[in-house]
């Protein structure tokens, strides 16, 4: 099992398109993603999150989406397997501090969310609707509260 797990954290990763950030322990963050997928009673397959500039984040919601406006986050679901699963997460890092400001909150708790609702997209959450939004919020603030400080 414990071999397992290590292969599992290797399929987090993290890319940086965005000069002068990086998270602080990467380990961190992929073992707790890994516990929220695996709560929601999923396995982990290949995320890859990337972390860009609005610019580059409106580009991409143009393009694939159609949408013309900023956002913090973008998520691709790319699973093939039921309960497996596989994506891609683009973050913009100038959404995540503006929303922090906005919000008044840390940028570390910001930035959780944003981590975690992609996964809880990935593992079939929606915010389309306020209910929807009402449980996705609920979800992101009692896995925010699991995250190790």
């Amino acid at each position: 099992m414990r071999k397992l797990k290590n292969q599992l954290n290797q399929m987090i990763n993290f890319t940086y398109n965005y000069e002068k950030f990086k998270l602080k322990d990467e380990k961190i963050y992929s073992s707790w993603l890994h516990g929220v997928i695996e709560a929601e009673g999923f396995l982990p397959g290949e995320i890859h999150y990337v972390f860009c500039t609005d610019t580059s984040l409106l580009s991409i919601n143009e393009q694939y989406l159609d949408h013309h406006d900023y956002t913090d986050i973008i998520t691709f679901s790319l699973s093939e397997v039921p309960k497996i699963i596989r994506g891609e997460i683009y973050i913009s890092v100038d959404r995540v501090k503006e929303n922090a400001t906005l919000n008044d909150v840390l940028f570390e708790k910001e930035l959780a969310r944003v981590l975690v609702h992609g996964v809880l997209h990935l593992v079939e959450y929606d915010d389309h609707t306020e209910d929807e939004k009402t449980i996705m919020r609920t979800k992101e603030d009692y896995y925010i509260d699991l995250l190790p400080r």
